[in-house]
Protein backbone atom coordinates (compact mmCIF):
# COMPACT_ATOMS: atom_id res chain seq x y z
CA UNK A 1 0.00 0.00 0.00
CA UNK A 2 1.44 3.34 -1.07
CA UNK A 3 1.49 5.97 1.65
CA UNK A 4 1.32 8.90 -0.80
CA UNK A 5 -1.40 9.84 -3.24
CA UNK A 6 -0.79 9.31 -6.95
CA UNK A 7 -2.02 10.54 -10.29
CA UNK A 8 -0.82 10.12 -13.88
CA UNK A 9 1.83 12.27 -15.54
CA UNK A 10 -0.04 13.00 -18.78
CA UNK A 11 -3.44 12.50 -20.33
CA UNK A 12 -4.25 9.33 -22.29
CA UNK A 13 -7.09 8.50 -24.67
CA UNK A 14 -8.98 5.43 -25.82
CA UNK A 15 -12.23 4.84 -27.69
CA UNK A 16 -14.69 2.05 -28.28
CA UNK A 17 -18.30 0.96 -27.95
CA UNK A 18 -20.37 0.46 -24.83
CA UNK A 19 -21.31 -3.10 -23.93
CA UNK A 20 -24.97 -2.35 -23.26
CA UNK A 21 -25.73 0.85 -25.21
CA UNK A 22 -23.70 -0.07 -28.29
CA UNK A 23 -22.77 3.63 -28.49
CA UNK A 24 -19.30 4.78 -29.45
CA UNK A 25 -17.43 6.93 -26.94
CA UNK A 26 -14.04 8.57 -26.61
CA UNK A 27 -12.48 8.45 -23.16
CA UNK A 28 -9.76 10.83 -21.98
CA UNK A 29 -8.08 10.30 -18.60
CA UNK A 30 -6.32 13.37 -17.19
CA UNK A 31 -4.10 14.02 -14.14
CA UNK A 32 -5.81 15.64 -11.17
CA UNK A 33 -4.62 17.46 -8.07
CA UNK A 34 -4.26 16.34 -4.49
CA UNK A 35 -7.47 15.09 -2.82
CA UNK A 36 -9.43 15.44 -6.08
CA UNK A 37 -10.44 11.80 -6.14
CA UNK A 38 -11.75 10.12 -9.29
CA UNK A 39 -14.44 12.04 -11.16
CA UNK A 40 -16.22 11.63 -14.49
CA UNK A 41 -17.21 14.46 -16.83
CA UNK A 42 -19.66 14.09 -19.74
CA UNK A 43 -18.08 16.54 -22.19
CA UNK A 44 -20.74 15.91 -24.84
CA UNK A 45 -23.45 16.96 -22.37
CA UNK A 46 -21.54 20.15 -21.55
CA UNK A 47 -21.36 21.05 -25.23
CA UNK A 48 -25.02 20.19 -25.80
CA UNK A 49 -26.11 22.35 -22.86
CA UNK A 50 -23.75 25.17 -23.93
CA UNK A 51 -22.08 25.31 -20.53
CA UNK A 52 -19.96 28.46 -20.28
CA UNK A 53 -17.56 29.75 -17.68
CA UNK A 54 -14.52 27.63 -18.48
CA UNK A 55 -13.11 24.80 -16.41
CA UNK A 56 -14.74 25.97 -13.19
CA UNK A 57 -18.25 25.80 -14.62
CA UNK A 58 -17.60 22.41 -16.17
CA UNK A 59 -16.30 21.06 -12.85
CA UNK A 60 -19.67 21.79 -11.25
CA UNK A 61 -21.12 19.07 -13.50
CA UNK A 62 -18.48 16.47 -12.61
CA UNK A 63 -19.68 13.12 -11.25
CA UNK A 64 -17.58 11.92 -8.29
CA UNK A 65 -17.11 8.15 -8.36
CA UNK A 66 -18.91 7.43 -5.09
CA UNK A 67 -21.63 4.98 -4.08
CA UNK A 68 -24.22 7.68 -3.41
CA UNK A 69 -23.99 8.72 -7.08
CA UNK A 70 -24.86 5.21 -8.29
CA UNK A 71 -28.17 5.39 -10.14
CA UNK A 72 -28.33 1.89 -11.65
CA UNK A 73 -26.58 -1.41 -11.07
CA UNK A 74 -28.21 -4.05 -13.23
CA UNK A 75 -25.47 -5.76 -15.27
CA UNK A 76 -23.13 -2.82 -14.61
CA UNK A 77 -22.66 0.24 -12.44
CA UNK A 78 -23.98 3.64 -13.58
CA UNK A 79 -23.05 6.97 -11.97
CA UNK A 80 -25.24 10.08 -12.26
CA UNK A 81 -25.44 13.66 -11.00
CA UNK A 82 -28.33 16.03 -10.31
CA UNK A 83 -27.92 17.67 -13.73
CA UNK A 84 -28.95 14.45 -15.45
CA UNK A 85 -25.44 13.51 -16.61
CA UNK A 86 -24.64 9.81 -16.30
CA UNK A 87 -21.89 7.34 -17.18
CA UNK A 88 -22.61 3.62 -17.36
CA UNK A 89 -20.44 0.53 -16.87
CA UNK A 90 -17.72 2.28 -14.88
CA UNK A 91 -16.60 -0.76 -12.89
CA UNK A 92 -13.80 -2.11 -15.13
CA UNK A 93 -12.18 1.32 -15.43
CA UNK A 94 -12.59 1.99 -11.71
CA UNK A 95 -10.99 -1.38 -10.94
CA UNK A 96 -8.02 -0.48 -13.15
CA UNK A 97 -7.59 2.93 -11.46
CA UNK A 98 -7.64 1.43 -7.97
CA UNK A 99 -5.72 -1.65 -9.04
CA UNK A 100 -2.96 0.53 -10.47
CA UNK A 101 -2.78 2.54 -7.23
CA UNK A 102 -4.15 5.87 -8.53
CA UNK A 103 -6.04 8.34 -6.33
CA UNK A 104 -6.72 11.48 -8.37
CA UNK A 105 -8.04 11.47 -11.94
CA UNK A 106 -10.47 13.36 -14.16
CA UNK A 107 -12.13 11.10 -16.72
CA UNK A 108 -13.73 12.89 -19.67
CA UNK A 109 -16.13 10.94 -21.86
CA UNK A 110 -18.24 12.00 -24.85
CA UNK A 111 -20.84 9.26 -24.62
CA UNK A 112 -23.19 7.52 -22.19
CA UNK A 113 -21.08 4.46 -21.42
CA UNK A 114 -17.45 3.62 -20.77
CA UNK A 115 -16.05 1.60 -23.70
CA UNK A 116 -16.04 -2.11 -22.93
CA UNK A 117 -12.83 -2.69 -24.94
CA UNK A 118 -11.97 -6.41 -24.45
CA UNK A 119 -14.40 -6.91 -21.55
CA UNK A 120 -11.75 -6.75 -18.82
CA UNK A 121 -9.53 -4.12 -17.15
CA UNK A 122 -6.43 -5.14 -19.07
CA UNK A 123 -6.49 -2.42 -21.73
CA UNK A 124 -7.26 0.26 -19.13
CA UNK A 125 -4.24 -0.89 -17.10
CA UNK A 126 -2.00 -0.68 -20.15
CA UNK A 127 -3.38 2.78 -20.94
CA UNK A 128 -2.67 4.06 -17.42
CA UNK A 129 0.79 2.51 -17.43
CA UNK A 130 1.69 4.39 -20.63
CA UNK A 131 0.62 7.63 -18.92
CA UNK A 132 3.20 7.18 -16.16
CA UNK A 133 2.64 7.73 -12.45
CA UNK A 134 3.25 10.89 -10.43
CA UNK A 135 3.64 10.65 -6.66
CA UNK A 136 1.89 13.60 -5.00
CA UNK A 137 2.76 15.54 -1.88
CA UNK A 138 -0.03 14.25 0.33
CA UNK A 139 -0.76 11.13 2.32
CA UNK A 140 -3.28 8.60 1.09
CA UNK A 141 -6.35 7.95 3.20
CA UNK A 142 -7.92 4.54 3.60
CA UNK A 143 -11.32 3.60 4.95
CA UNK A 144 -10.55 1.40 7.96
CA UNK A 145 -13.21 -1.18 8.91
CA UNK A 146 -13.99 -1.13 12.64
CA UNK A 147 -16.99 -3.48 12.57
CA UNK A 148 -18.26 -6.15 10.20
CA UNK A 149 -20.91 -5.01 7.72
CA UNK A 150 -22.99 -7.52 5.76
CA UNK A 151 -25.83 -7.53 3.23
CA UNK A 152 -27.92 -10.47 2.01
CA UNK A 153 -30.24 -11.20 -0.89
CA UNK A 154 -31.65 -14.71 -0.68
CA UNK A 155 -28.72 -17.13 -0.99
CA UNK A 156 -26.41 -14.28 -2.02
CA UNK A 157 -24.41 -12.29 0.53
CA UNK A 158 -21.41 -9.98 0.83
CA UNK A 159 -19.55 -8.66 3.87
CA UNK A 160 -16.67 -6.41 4.82
CA UNK A 161 -14.72 -7.17 8.00
CA UNK A 162 -11.89 -5.48 9.91
CA UNK A 163 -8.30 -6.48 9.22
CA UNK A 164 -4.90 -5.39 10.51
CA UNK A 165 -3.66 -4.78 6.96
CA UNK A 166 -3.77 -1.41 5.17
CA UNK A 167 -4.90 -3.23 2.02
CA UNK A 168 -8.10 -4.81 0.75
CA UNK A 169 -8.29 -8.60 0.59
CA UNK A 170 -11.10 -10.33 -1.29
CA UNK A 171 -12.55 -13.83 -1.39
CA UNK A 172 -15.38 -14.66 -3.80
CA UNK A 173 -17.35 -17.84 -4.45
CA UNK A 174 -19.67 -18.32 -7.43
CA UNK A 175 -21.98 -21.19 -8.33
CA UNK A 176 -23.59 -21.44 -11.76
CA UNK A 177 -25.79 -24.24 -13.05
CA UNK A 178 -23.58 -24.70 -16.08
CA UNK A 179 -20.80 -27.26 -16.39
CA UNK A 180 -18.33 -24.82 -17.94
CA UNK A 181 -18.45 -22.64 -14.79
CA UNK A 182 -19.87 -24.69 -11.92
CA UNK A 183 -18.54 -23.68 -8.50
CA UNK A 184 -15.41 -21.52 -8.35
CA UNK A 185 -13.70 -19.72 -5.47
CA UNK A 186 -10.73 -17.35 -5.48
CA UNK A 187 -8.79 -15.11 -3.10
CA UNK A 188 -6.95 -11.91 -4.00
CA UNK A 189 -5.04 -9.29 -2.02
CA UNK A 190 -5.21 -5.95 -3.79
CA UNK A 191 -1.84 -4.59 -4.84
CA UNK A 192 -0.65 -2.47 -7.75
CA UNK A 193 2.04 -5.10 -8.26
CA UNK A 194 -0.41 -7.96 -8.76
CA UNK A 195 -3.69 -6.52 -10.06
CA UNK A 196 -2.68 -6.32 -13.72
CA UNK A 197 -1.19 -9.82 -13.74
CA UNK A 198 -3.64 -11.70 -11.48
CA UNK A 199 -7.17 -10.49 -12.27
CA UNK A 200 -7.14 -7.55 -14.74
CA UNK A 201 -7.30 -9.94 -17.71
CA UNK A 202 -10.59 -11.57 -16.65
CA UNK A 203 -13.43 -10.78 -19.08
CA UNK A 204 -17.13 -10.31 -18.52
CA UNK A 205 -19.29 -13.28 -19.49
CA UNK A 206 -22.82 -14.17 -20.49
CA UNK A 207 -25.06 -16.94 -21.79
CA UNK A 208 -26.35 -17.22 -25.35
CA UNK A 209 -29.83 -18.19 -24.05
CA UNK A 210 -30.14 -14.75 -22.42
CA UNK A 211 -29.05 -12.57 -25.34
CA UNK A 212 -32.43 -11.90 -26.98
CA UNK A 213 -34.10 -10.99 -23.68
CA UNK A 214 -31.21 -8.73 -22.69
CA UNK A 215 -31.23 -6.86 -25.98
CA UNK A 216 -35.01 -6.51 -25.87
CA UNK A 217 -34.55 -4.76 -22.51
CA UNK A 218 -31.82 -2.42 -23.75
CA UNK A 219 -28.77 -4.41 -22.67
CA UNK A 220 -25.85 -6.11 -24.49
CA UNK A 221 -26.38 -4.12 -27.70
CA UNK A 222 -22.61 -3.77 -28.10
CA UNK A 223 -21.71 -7.27 -26.95
CA UNK A 224 -19.59 -9.53 -29.15
CA UNK A 225 -17.00 -12.27 -28.91
CA UNK A 226 -14.40 -9.48 -28.93
CA UNK A 227 -15.55 -8.13 -25.57
CA UNK A 228 -17.19 -10.97 -23.65
CA UNK A 229 -17.03 -14.68 -23.01
CA UNK A 230 -20.13 -16.33 -24.48
CA UNK A 231 -21.36 -19.61 -23.01
CA UNK A 232 -23.73 -21.86 -24.96
CA UNK A 233 -25.07 -24.99 -23.25
CA UNK A 234 -21.89 -25.73 -21.32
CA UNK A 235 -19.46 -24.73 -24.07
CA UNK A 236 -17.27 -21.67 -24.65
CA UNK A 237 -18.20 -20.09 -27.99
CA UNK A 238 -15.09 -17.86 -28.20
CA UNK A 239 -12.58 -19.64 -30.45
CA UNK A 240 -9.62 -18.63 -28.26
CA UNK A 241 -11.23 -20.17 -25.18
CA UNK A 242 -10.55 -18.93 -21.65
CA UNK A 243 -7.55 -16.93 -20.49
CA UNK A 244 -7.48 -19.01 -17.29
CA UNK A 245 -9.64 -21.87 -15.95
CA UNK A 246 -10.95 -19.59 -13.19
CA UNK A 247 -11.53 -16.53 -15.39
CA UNK A 248 -15.19 -16.35 -14.34
CA UNK A 249 -14.59 -15.97 -10.60
CA UNK A 250 -11.63 -13.68 -11.25
CA UNK A 251 -13.91 -11.37 -13.21
CA UNK A 252 -16.20 -11.27 -10.17
CA UNK A 253 -13.15 -10.24 -8.11
CA UNK A 254 -12.39 -7.53 -10.68
CA UNK A 255 -15.96 -6.24 -10.54
CA UNK A 256 -15.82 -6.18 -6.73
CA UNK A 257 -12.63 -4.09 -6.77
CA UNK A 258 -14.32 -1.57 -9.08
CA UNK A 259 -17.57 -1.44 -7.11
CA UNK A 260 -15.87 -1.18 -3.71
CA UNK A 261 -13.79 1.72 -5.02
CA UNK A 262 -17.01 3.73 -4.87
CA UNK A 263 -16.50 4.15 -1.13
CA UNK A 264 -14.48 7.19 -2.23
CA UNK A 265 -10.99 5.72 -1.95
CA UNK A 266 -9.22 2.64 -0.70
CA UNK A 267 -10.59 0.14 1.83
CA UNK A 268 -8.54 -1.51 4.56
CA UNK A 269 -10.64 -4.59 5.19
CA UNK A 270 -11.60 -8.11 4.15
CA UNK A 271 -14.34 -8.59 1.53
CA UNK A 272 -16.08 -11.95 1.29
CA UNK A 273 -18.99 -12.76 -1.00
CA UNK A 274 -21.19 -15.61 -2.17
CA UNK A 275 -22.64 -15.13 -5.68
CA UNK A 276 -21.97 -11.37 -5.77
CA UNK A 277 -23.13 -8.87 -8.35
CA UNK A 278 -23.14 -5.11 -8.82
CA UNK A 279 -26.40 -4.62 -6.89
CA UNK A 280 -25.09 -6.58 -3.90
CA UNK A 281 -21.73 -4.79 -3.95
CA UNK A 282 -23.36 -1.38 -4.13
CA UNK A 283 -25.75 -2.26 -1.30
CA UNK A 284 -22.74 -3.28 0.78
CA UNK A 285 -20.89 0.00 0.19
CA UNK A 286 -24.02 2.08 0.86
CA UNK A 287 -24.70 0.15 4.06
CA UNK A 288 -21.10 0.69 5.12
CA UNK A 289 -21.18 4.44 4.47
CA UNK A 290 -24.51 4.76 6.27
CA UNK A 291 -22.97 3.22 9.41
CA UNK A 292 -20.26 5.74 10.44
CA UNK A 293 -19.57 3.79 13.64
CA UNK A 294 -18.34 0.86 11.52
CA UNK A 295 -15.41 2.68 9.91
CA UNK A 296 -13.12 5.67 9.95
CA UNK A 297 -10.83 7.39 7.49
CA UNK A 298 -7.13 6.95 8.29
CA UNK A 299 -4.23 8.84 6.83
CA UNK A 300 -1.32 6.46 6.38
CA UNK A 301 1.82 8.17 7.64
CA UNK A 302 5.07 6.28 7.74
CA UNK A 303 8.19 7.74 9.32
CA UNK A 304 11.62 6.42 8.45
CA UNK A 305 10.04 3.24 7.08
CA UNK A 306 13.29 2.08 5.51
CA UNK A 307 14.90 1.74 8.92
CA UNK A 308 12.02 1.03 11.30
CA UNK A 309 9.09 -0.14 9.20
CA UNK A 310 6.85 1.75 11.60
CA UNK A 311 3.48 3.16 10.68
CA UNK A 312 1.42 5.82 12.38
CA UNK A 313 -2.27 6.19 11.65
CA UNK A 314 -3.91 9.52 12.41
Amino acid sequence: MSVLQKTISRSVVCAGIGLHSGCKARLRVLPAGLDHGIKFRRVDRLEGDKVSGGTGAAALRDIPATAHNVSAFRLGTTLSNTSGDSVATVEHLMAACIGMGLDNLLIEIDGPEVPILDGSSWVFCELLQTAGVVVQDGYRKVLRLLETVEVKDGDKWARLSPTVSDALSLRVRIDFDDRVIGTQEAFFRLSSHTFDSDIAFARTFGFSKDIHALQANGFAKGGSLDNAILIDDGCIVNPEGLRSPDEFVKHKLLDAVGDLALDGGYIAGYYEAEKPGHALNNALVRTLLDRPEAWRWEEIVRHDIAQTGSALHV
